[in-house]
């Protein structure tokens, strides 16, 4: 998998695969432990829950200033995981008479992912300036790490909660996730610090500086545009995406038969799983058309994924009409399996091809701050989905996923609308 690609690859789809233990046990137990543990009302519960994701989303913008300007990519990433550690564990920690603990928790760890995610991506599409036409495909390979984590921490916490039944438990095992990411870095450190942009490595920035130098301004300000558009158009994506830890969750608690073996956060492991499942498929299919000078462009397998998107979303509605709205556990595993498996497709087509897109796209010299903005269209998706949760319970259920659904295909028609400006740099 890592044959043909540069040797930082391996090392950064470790740490990140660690780091997304943590988060993904997060995301599956976050919205259960306050409705469980800390007996939050649905829209405490939504505010929260569009809090977290929200700072999550944003601080990238924070972390990919500190990175290009005041620390350097592996430092910022360091303090990052440093963070998101001592957070689990003070969430680990907290309980109903213990708020302070889960406030300090919650703040440590999403501004602590913030800073740290968006130094990750900009290390991987560091890793490319020598060999361009793979970066599309390392950001796949990246991304499959990302959702290797997304499989191993909902797998865990499952049989964590058959045997104990306690969330603590399952907010130490992230901790824990940390200190193996931390492992990572510090193993990787001498590889990483020839990729990262900041202090010693000299000659790359100035090379950076020279490909800006040779970019007139009306260039800069249309590059910067087209991505703006981009993250407008994303945000639109990331509203039903996070209904995962939101709505999602709460229809798999209320509306689903109960097993055993598959609780309401062990829903989390099939998008990761799918992912891992499908992403090899989707890159040979790509490589193939390539070769044939056939593959579609970046902002067309965004289109193509919005369109996805609303199909998920569609099958939630089906699966609301057909008994979900009654908020009783009368309705298959299947209905929210198939939407995880459409939801999969609809994201290999857009997240990773969104970061890569941001890589190419972004004048140098704010490589970081772009990569930013790209989070910060998750942090504004990830808002409104909490926004939207909050009304969960107030609108029937297909009412509701009839909304998303119409959201994403209004994105796609979007992509149609800036196709020209947004391929005009997509090679």
């Amino acid at each position: 998998m890592f044959k043909k690609h540069p040797k930082g690859l391996s090392t950064l789809f470790n740490i990140e695969m660690w780091e997304r233990v943590g988060f993904f046990i997060m995301s599956a137990i976050y919205v259960l432990y306050m409705d469980k543990e800390l007996k939050f009302s649905d829209s405490d519960k939504g505010t929260l829950y569009a809090v977290f994701l929200v700072v999550a989303y944003l601080f990238p913008l924070v972390g990919g200033w500190l990175g290009d300007k005041v620390l350097g990519q592996v430092k910022t990433m360091r303090i990052g995981i440093i963070m998101m550690g001592a957070g689990y564990a003070s969430l680990a920690l907290s309980s109903i008479d213990a708020l302070a603990l889960f406030y300090l928790g919650l703040g440590l760890v999403s501004v602590g992912t913030g800073i740290f995610k968006v130094n990750m991506s900009v290390l991987v599409g560091n890793l490319y300036r020598e060999k361009p036409d793979l970066r599309d495909a390392g950001f796949n390979i990246y991304y499959m790490g990302v959702n290797l984590g997304g499989v191993i921490g909902p797998l865990l916490i499952t049989i964590i909660g058959i045997i104990t039944n306690d969330f603590k438990f399952s907010f130490w095992t992230a901790s824990v996730g940390m200190v193996m990411a931390f492992f990572f870095l510090q193993k990787g450190q001498k590889i990483l610090s020839t990729i990262d942009t900041f202090g010693e490595n000299k000659s790359e920035e100035e090379k950076a500086q020279k490909i800006e130098d040779n970019m007139d301004k009306k260039e800069y300000w249309q590059r910067v545009a087209a991505l703006t558009v981009l993250f407008v158009i994303a945000s639109l994506f990331w509203l039903p995406f996070y209904q995962n830890g939101a709505a999602l969750t709460l229809f798999a608690d209320r509306s689903t038969i109960h097993l055993n073996w598959l609780r309401p956060e062990t829903y989390q492991i099939f998008n990761p799983a799918f992912i891992l499942l499908l992403t090899a498929p989707m890159l040979a299919i790509f490589a193939r058309l390539r070769m044939k000078s056939k593959e579609p462009s970046t902002p067309l397998k965004i289109f193509i994924g919005l369109l996805i998107m609303g199909g998920a979303m569609s099958i939630m509605v089906f699966a609301s009409i057909m008994g979900g709205n009654a908020d009783e556990p009368v309705m298959s595993p299947n209905w929210l399996i198939s939407t995880y498996l459409v939801i999969t497709v609809a994201e290999i087509m857009i997240s990773p091809m969104g970061q890569s897109y941001v890589s190419k796209v972004s004048p140098p010299s704010i490589r970081g701050v772009m990569m930013g903005g790209w989070f910060m269209s998750t942090a504004i998706g990830a808002m409104s989905a909490g926004i939207f949760t909050k009304f969960y319970s107030d609108v029937p259920h297909h009412q509701y996923f009839m909304l998303l659904a119409g959201l994403a295909i209004f994105a796609s028609i979007l992509v149609l609308v800036f196709m020209k400006k947004l391929n005009r740099f997509a090679k």
